[in-house]
């Protein structure tokens, strides 16, 4: 009882704080009121106070993600495939071991601008393998297949599609 009595007495004092204006009680004045900010530039673009530097470092940021996909050993079979919106590429490889995953026909980033000049697509085959130690197993059980979507834009001017591994290089021509 006497405990319940003392909260209500300190409640209702605090409480009787915050019906004057310039009490700093009142939890209206604790803040202040609002004004306009100052926004310093850096690098000729404004900067948002309210967003994060993105290259600060946190327990909640998570670094980059490296690529460790490496080629496919070889490449068995590739064919190209017409279809109304342009064509799809399939590829075959062999991989070096068992337990390959995330396997991908990924366009070289050096070919873009030299597919112009000699109106070829390279693409690389790539393959992620796990940390721990596998199995090499048979050939069968190491194939892996791939396969990649290019529109009626993108063949425009295209001669050749080249799939690369590791070993070796197929090539499909108009």
């Amino acid at each position: 009882m006497q405990r319940s009595f003392a909260l209500l007495l300190i409640g209702a004092v605090a409480l009787s704080g915050c019906g004057f204006r310039d009490s700093r009680v009142n939890p209206l004045n604790w803040f202040g009121g609002s004004g306009e900010v100052e926004v310093k530039e850096t690098s000729g673009e404004p900067v948002n106070p309210l967003i994060p530097v993105k290259n600060r470092v946190s327990v909640f940021t998570r670094p980059d993600a490296v690529d460790s996909s490496v080629l496919v050993q070889s490449v068995s079979e590739m064919r190209v495939e017409r279809t109304p919106t342009g064509a799809i590429v399939y590829a075959s490889g062999i991989a070096a071991r068992q337990g390959a995953y995330g396997v991908e026909l990924r366009l070289d980033e050096a070919d873009i601008d030299a597919r112009t000049r000699d109106a070829t697509l390279d693409f690389t085959f790539r393959a992620i393998y796990p940390e721990y130690r596998t199995a090499v197993g048979t050939e069968r059980t190491r194939t892996l297949r791939a396969a990649v979507s290019l529109t009626q834009q993108q063949l425009s001017s295209v001669r050749s599609i080249r799939v690369v591994a590791a070993q070796n290089a197929r090539e499909s021509r108009r």
